[in-house]
């Protein structure tokens, strides 16, 4: 279905994204209130991403259209907000290259595979879940930019998960294509 809850909270991923960067241009905000709001709306619209999955399989409300654009909006929401903390300069360009051309690339492929039929050699591995997971931590870490609870330093904590993320980014992509290249090899015949 096109419009049902669950399609719903997804598109809502979407959406946040101006609304993310916006907080960043509003007039007569401090930077410390920008950065607060825009961790807020991450985390609220990022729990979507677990909430869209819960309803539709609760409601029996899963379709092709929610499967397909679920991770579309994760990835979108992600990149957005890699691009803004690099402008913000919290974030190294070399990480957000690597996450941003991981994403394109296994996108790619995983539609490469759908097209010759080989979809179960790309399916998600928990790899990917926990590399999603970490992004999901570090990504408002670095938006608050700030100490929490007078003891944790986001920025800090959110530098070293962001990379480790990007560890991990790429121990993902490594493992999707080596789950692929049999398919590959097979094809190039």
């Amino acid at each position: 279905m096109f419009f049902n809850l669950p399609t719903l909270l997804t598109w809502a991923r979407i959406v946040a994204i101006p609304l993310i960067i916006g907080v960043f241009y509003l007039e007569g905000v401090s930077p410390a209130q920008q950065n607060l709001i825009a961790t807020v709306m991450f985390i609220v619209f990022a729990a979507t991403d677990w909430a869209d999955g819960y309803l539709a399989r609760k409601l029996n409300q899963t379709s092709a259209f929610g499967a397909f654009l679920d991770p579309v909006a994760d990835k979108f929401l992600v990149c957005a907000c890699l691009l803004v903390l690099v402008h913000l300069e919290r974030a190294d360009v070399f990480v957000a290259l690597i996450i941003i051309g991981r994403e394109i690339a296994i996108s790619s492929l995983r539609e490469w595979m759908a097209i010759i039929g080989a979809t179960k050699s790309v399916a998600v591995h928990m790899i990917g879940k926990v590399k999603t997971t970490v992004q999901m931590i570090a990504i408002p870490f670095l938006l608050f930019h700030g100490t929490l609870f007078g003891v944790i330093d986001t920025h800090v904590w959110g530098t070293w998960l962001i990379w480790i993320s990007a560890v991990l980014t790429v121990w993902s992509m490594v493992y999707y294509l080596q789950k692929a290249l049999p398919e590959i090899r097979a094809r190039s015949r």
